[in-house]
């Protein structure tokens, strides 16, 4: 079954495609989706995101929802933003219009607009070079902590060293952290070593521990983005889920591409959804008591 990040995903592209190339119009649409979203009680979603939430049904607007956090919320939802926007230039004004409407800290947003200039570049190198996509990624944000991580990162991928080296190098060795600027490093690193294996990529950062579900997601996001549907491999395609099944998404996407009309959901199967989904959130963590261990 899917997570939160792949909801958030979902959200942020269908927002897309109702709010073409206007951040304000965006940012309204994303800002309702996500309010519903929560309504239908998903299995998890994080501190920070669920206060902005509720400030956002409280009556604040998407630039003023946000709560001081530096969470990973708005990074799950900054692939598709890079892949989306055409312009270079303007791909700040959508990450500032998604990061607000949960996060104000500068830090959520320096890393998410880290990553979604990284998937803008991911659709769009015909030559792919990790130094042209870290210096874009420098010149485009002013977080100094981020900017330690990506020499960090850029020193890791001239030595050749593993995501779970870097890791180490970063205090990460027990797991990765919600963290923004834990998670970016680690997730850049991983996808500008293995850019067209998608395997690796999401196998390097998920093996890592800690907020695996975020850290494959964005990872996987930046690999897919560059090594198209066919990299991804087929037996990690077996997704039994609903309304958001795989043709459904695999729908979107197309949508996505072609920039067309969002795609409709039957909502009502969502609540439904959801408690099958911590039930079995539930099962599995209740089966982890009983023998074989």
């Amino acid at each position: 079954m899917l997570s939160d990040d792949t909801e958030h995903a979902c959200m942020t592209a269908q927002a897309l495609l109702t709010a073409g190339d206007d951040p304000v119009r965006f940012a309204r649409s994303l800002a309702w989706k996500l309010r519903w979203w929560l309504l239908a009680l998903p299995a998890s979603v994080g501190w920070g995101t669920l206060r902005a939430i509720a400030r956002s049904w409280l009556g604040f607007s998407p630039g003023r929802s946000g709560v001081q956090s530096a969470g990973n919320g708005a990074v799950m939802r900054a692939p598709i933003i890079g892949a989306w926007v055409e312009d270079p230039d303007r791909i700040a004004a959508f990450v500032d219009a998604s990061t607000l409407i949960t996060h104000r800290d500068p830090r959520a947003r320096a890393g998410s607009l880290a990553v979604a200039i990284a998937a803008h570049h991911a659709v769009r190198m015909h030559t792919f070079d990790p130094s042209v996509v870290l210096r874009d990624i420098r010149a485009r944000i002013v977080d100094r902590e981020l900017l330690g991580a990506l020499d960090r990162v850029e020193e890791a991928l001239l030595r050749d060293h593993t995501p779970a080296r870097l890791a180490a190098d970063l205090g990460l060795s027990r797991g990765v952290t919600g963290y923004v600027h834990h998670t970016v490093p680690i997730c850049l690193h991983a996808w500008l070593r293995s850019p067209y294996d998608f395997r690796r990529v999401v196998g390097d950062v998920v093996s890592l521990g800690g907020d695996a579900d975020t850290t494959g997601a964005i990872a996987g996001a930046l690999a897919g983005a560059t090594g198209g549907p066919s990299s991804i491999p087929a037996d990690w395609l077996a997704i039994s889920d609903w309304p958001r099944s795989f043709a459904w998404i695999r729908r979107l996407g197309e949508r996505v591409t072609r920039r067309g009309a969002p795609l409709r959901i039957w909502w009502p199967l969502i609540p439904l959804r959801n408690s099958v989904f911590t039930a079995v959130v539930f099962a599995t963590g209740l089966r982890r008591f009983l023998p074989p261990y």
